[in-house]
């Protein structure tokens, strides 16, 4: 900073004082030779200029250059210039404005008088004929109407934006109610606006309806000043950014769907079923998004979240954090530390936009629903007898909030179960408590039945989701079957507990080749079961600690294979030398099994487990 420039205005210095000198002798010296300011009028040569005040500051600016101290407007010579009002007459001045002016009078509306402007626009009209016959643009415009109420109520009106048929110009139309001036010279003679005479036979072209002087009717005169301004400019870009948001909001939705799932993945265990609706042509395009992610060994994950924002930003964050759910799922872990995971990525996306999100995992063997929430509205469950139950806490704040640690929770799902996960535009209305729309949703949902699709339908209806919807929805249904019969027979479930040491593995063994045979499959497969069991066990009995599952799950799809134990370490599979004695178990089950996995379990020990895609037709046996 210049502390010498701006020393010079501390109060109380000699360079303050110094500087006010040298300002006022360089106001005096820019004054010679100057030219008069505009407002000053015009200069005598021989006048005296005024001088700057004895302080330093410069002379008022409202002092006009002939030293008088006048003001342009107090001069005898400005103010003769200026027109008196009294002097202007209506026609002159409706004549010159650029706006098109009819003036209309009597219960008829009948013509008294109609600008330039107006003729060029409509052409000449004929003084005294009805509107409706003279003006048909005003029947055009649907301005007839309108001049009866500006008549009866003595009250203008405007209507904005009227186009007249055909794609012509568009026009703001505002109608004044108004009195004519009446002079009645007792010959039925008389003037309406000093612009139209009219007699009282009806030959006149005024404000007369010409049915005589001095009858009651024209006692009073009253009539419509109708003005309409040419906003034909205005209305289409109006248009043009309507066509603009129009097309923005088509790209949104388009992108918004095309980060979608197009198509659900479907569970052994499951039935689901989702939709995605966005608002009315009113509202922006949201960040409602669902997933459904199969884990393997029968458990599936589904999330649903809400980015909060509009367009394609928010589409854009909502597929960025859906593409992490789904590589964070890959990892299997417990739902808490996955929402954990996108609350750190959600901040490093945009600070800006916060979401709100749940994750579940559905274990068929549990017949639970883990949950985590970060401020969603809570998951609804319909148990087969029509009761209907709301997953309760824990919910942690929005993603993208930081510095919380998010816990997981349960809730039971068992056959002929459904659930139901949603975003708050299907529950939350203007005006009403959003637990009002949630209870609302509880009430449909009890009597919906029929398929996870039937279910999604329903729900929407039932709480007045249409194509006109303030919000956009996004809502997903899932099923737990109640199987019976012939169906239930698919589906099965063994387990055995590995007890002792490495005696465990001959019984193992055993008892997954009696459990694959009794379930009639292939030779081939249950060979190659037993020696996927064979290999978990072993790998278990050298690496783990007590206690030890072996657990086998048949699906109507897949022979399932899972061996837990205590201890937390996962396996890897790595590359095996020559000369090693161990680390070809996992090789081996890779090479086998059409996939296989690892993840901790919330005792803190782990699940190892590996899958096998049955063959479309089994031979019987």
């Amino acid at each position: 900073m210049n502390f010498t420039r701006w020393s010079a205005r501390f109060p109380g210095t000699q360079r303050r004082a110094a500087a006010r000198t040298e300002h006022a002798a360089a106001q005096a010296k820019r004054g010679e030779g100057a030219v008069p300011a505009a407002r000053g009028g015009r200069a005598d040569p021989g006048a005296e200029r005024p001088s700057p005040a004895a302080d330093g500051r410069p002379a008022d600016p409202t002092v006009s250059g002939t030293g008088t101290g006048t003001t342009p407007a107090q001069r005898p010579d400005v103010l003769a210039a200026v027109p008196s009002l009294d002097e202007l007459s209506v026609r002159e001045v409706l004549g010159r404005l650029p706006a098109l002016v009819a003036l209309v009078h009597g219960p008829d509306h009948r013509v008294a008088y109609v600008n330039d402007a107006y003729t060029a626009g409509f052409g000449a009209r004929t003084p005294g004929a009805p509107a409706h016959e003279a003006l048909p643009e005003l029947g055009e415009l649907g301005l007839l109407p309108l001049l009866d109420q500006v008549q009866r109520s003595g009250t203008s009106r405007t209507a904005k934006n009227r186009t007249a048929p055909g794609g012509g110009s568009s026009y703001t139309v505002t109608c004044t109610p108004v009195e004519f001036p009446k002079t009645d010279n007792g010959t039925g003679t008389e003037t309406g606006t000093g612009t139209e005479t009219e007699t009282g036979t009806g030959s006149g072209s005024g404000t007369g309806s010409g049915t005589g002087a001095g009858s009651e009717a024209e006692a009073h005169h009253s009539g419509v000043l109708i003005h309409l301004a040419d906003v034909t400019d205005h209305a289409e870009a109006v248009e043009r950014l309507r066509a603009s948001e129009r097309r923005q909001r088509e790209a949104a939705v388009t992108l918004q769907r095309s980060l979608l799932p197009q198509e659900l993945e479907q569970p052994d265990d499951l039935r689901i079923a989702a939709t995605y609706q966005p608002g009315g042509t009113e509202a922006a395009v949201g960040g409602d998004w669902y997933d459904v992610i199969t884990l393997g060994a029968g458990r599936t994950a589904l999330v649903i979240g809400d980015v909060m924002g509009r367009g394609v930003r928010a589409a854009a964050v909502m597929g960025q954090l859906r593409t992490a759910v789904r590589a964070y799922a890959r990892l299997d872990l417990p739902p808490h530390e996955v929402l954990q995971l996108l609350d750190g990525l959600a901040a490093e996306i945009d600070a800006s936009q916060i979401a709100t999100c749940v994750y579940a995992v559905h274990d068929p063997n549990e017949g639970l629903l883990a949950y985590a929430s970060a401020g969603h509205l809570p998951i609804l469950v319909r148990d087969e007898d029509g009761t209907v139950r709301r997953a309760a806490d824990p919910t942690g704040p929005p993603l993208g909030t930081g510095g919380w640690l998010h816990t997981s929770g349960t809730i039971a799902l068992g056959p002929g179960s459904t659930a139901v996960l949603y975003t708050d535009g299907l529950v939350e209305r203007r005006g009403e408590d959003i637990d009002e729309g949630v209870a609302a949703l509880e009430r449909a949902l009890s009597g919906a039945q029929g398929t996870p699709a039937v279910i999604c339908d329903r729900l929407m209806r039932a709480l007045g989701v249409d194509a006109d919807h303030d919000d956009d929805v996004a809502v997903m249904v899932l099923q737990q079957p109640a199987r019976t019969g012939a169906d239930a027979e698919l589906f099965h479930n063994a387990a055995l507990e590995l007890l002792g040491g490495i005696e465990a593995a001959p019984r193992a063994r055993a008892f997954a080749q009696g459990v694959l045979a009794s379930w009639r499959f292939p030779v081939e497969l249950c060979d190659l079961g037993v020696l996927a069991a064979s290999e978990l066990v072993a790998n278990s009995l050298q690496h783990g600690t007590p206690p030890m599952r072996l657990r086998l799950r048949r699906t109507d799809r897949r022979l399932i294979i899972e061996v837990t134990d205590g201890d937390d370490h996962l396996p890897r599979r790595r590359r095996a030398e020559p000369g090693d004695e161990t680390g070809r178990g996992i090789s081996i089950i890779a090479t086998i099994a059409s996939s296989w996995g690892s993840r901790r379990t919330p005792g803190g020990g782990k699940a190892v487990w590996c899958e096998f895609a049955l063959p479309d037709k089994q031979p019987d046996k």
